[in-house]
C-alpha cells in the first residue's frame, strides 16, 4: 500500500466532535471532485472517491449531519489501473437544497459559489477539518525515502487559490501549477509536509515520515563524510605520488646529500612513509616540525626537482 493511501486510511478514521468541523470537511470532499446531477426535476448530489475508506466516511457525514440514508455505488475503472471508484449518493429529496446550502455550494438565490464559504476558514478547527478534507478528496504525498512531494489537485482554478491561501493560514508556502486541466497545490519542503501531516491528524503517518526522515538524512550525512574523506585520502596520495618523484628526481641528479639536513630528513621520513600524512611526517622527524614546516620543505624540495 502506498504512504498515500496510509495517510488516507488514518484521516478517514479522525472524527470531529463538532458540526462546524464535519460541515467544513464534507464541504471540501464535495469541492475536490463532486458533481450536482440534474435530471427533470430531480437534483442527485454525488460525490466520487477512489478510497473505500474515504467514501465511508462521506457516507457517515451525510447521514449524520443530514439525516439522510445516501446511496453507495460501485463502479470500475476500464483505463490504465483498473480500481473501484465509490460513489456516494444523496437521492433527490426536499433537503438538497438546504444540503448545497449548508455545504457553501448555492446562495440563497440557489445559484452556486466558487468560493469557499468564509465560515469554514474563520476558526482554526474549522481550517484544519477543510484542508483534510480537500487532502481525502485529491491529494497525496510521497514516501519520505523518495523526493518529499504533498500535493492536492483540483479542477477549479478559484478553489485552488483558496487551498493555496488556506495553506498559507498555516504559514505552509504552497505553490500552484498548471498540469493539463488540473491546478495542483504543492508542498516541497520536508519541514513543511511534515507540518501539514500533523495539521490534519495524520500523527501515524507523521511518525513514519520523521523516521524515514531521520534515516534518510543520517545515510545523506554518512554519505557526505565517506565521499570527504575519499576526497582528502585521495588529495593526500596525489601528493604523495608527486613528492616521491621529486626527491627520486633530485637522488638521481644531484644526490640526497647536496640537500639542507632539513629538507634531507623530510625527504628521508617520505621515502620511508610514503602514505603518512604532514602532520604524521612532522611528529615523526628530530625535532619535531608542525603540519605548515613539514609542507614548507616539501615544497622547497619539489622546487629543487624542477630545477634539476
Amino acid at each position: 500500500m502506498s504512504f498515500s493511501a496510509q495517510t488516507k486510511n488514518e484521516l478517514a478514521r479522525v472524527s470531529e466532535a463538532r458540526e462546524c468541523c464535519k460541515i467544513s470537511e464534507l464541504s471540501a470532499l464535495f469541492r475536490m471532485d463532486g458533481s450536482i446531477q440534474i435530471s427533470g426535476r430531480r437534483i442527485y448530489i454525488n460525490i466520487p472517491n477512489e478510497n473505500a475508506a474515504v467514501a465511508r466516511k462521506v457516507f457517515s457525514l451525510v447521514r449524520d449531519l443530514f439525516g439522510v440514508q445516501p446511496e453507495v455505488l460501485v463502479q470500475r475503472k476500464n483505463k490504465l489501473r483498473k480500481n473501484n471508484i465509490y460513489l456516494v449518493r444523496i437521492p433527490p429529496q426536499e433537503l438538497t437544497r438546504e444540503i448545497l446550502s449548508t455545504l457553501g455550494l448555492v446562495d440563497d438565490g440557489g445559484r452556486l459559489q466558487e468560493k469557499v464559504k468564509k465560515e469554514f476558514f474563520r476558526k482554526e478547527c474549522c481550517r484544519r477539518s477543510y484542508l483534510r478534507g480537500a487532502f481525502l478528496g485529491g491529494g497525496s504525498v510521497n514516501r519520505p525515502s523518495a523526493t518529499y512531494h504533498l500535493e492536492i489537485i483540483t479542477s477549479n482554478e478559484s478553489h485552488a487559490h483558496d487551498l493555496r491561501r488556506l495553506f498559507r493560514r498555516f504559514k505552509l508556502d504552497a505553490k500552484i501549477n498548471k498540469r493539463k486541466n488540473w491546478y495542483v497545490i504543492y508542498l516541497k519542503e520536508s519541514d513543511q509536509i511534515a507540518a501539514c501531516l500533523g495539521l490534519m491528524g495524520a500523527h501515524e503517518a507523521l511518525l513514519d515520515f520523521e523516521n524515514k526522515r531521520i534515516m534518510k538524512g543520517m545515510k545523506n550525512q554518512v554519505n557526505r563524510l565517506v565521499n570527504c574523506e575519499t576526497a582528502n585520502l585521495n588529495k593526500t596520495v596525489n601528493a604523495s605520488v608527486q613528492q616521491l618523484e621529486s626527491i627520486s628526481r633530485i637522488r638521481t641528479a644531484i644526490g640526497l646529500d647536496k640537500l639542507p639536513p632539513p629538507l634531507r630528513q623530510v625527504a628521508e621520513a617520505r621515502i620511508n612513509n610514503p602514505d603518512a600524512s604532514l602532520r604524521e611526517l612532522g611528529e615523526m622527524l628530530d625535532p619535531r616540525v608542525g603540519k605548515s614546516g613539514v609542507s614548507h620543505r616539501l615544497r622547497k624540495i619539489e622546487e629543487i626537482a624542477r630545477k634539476v
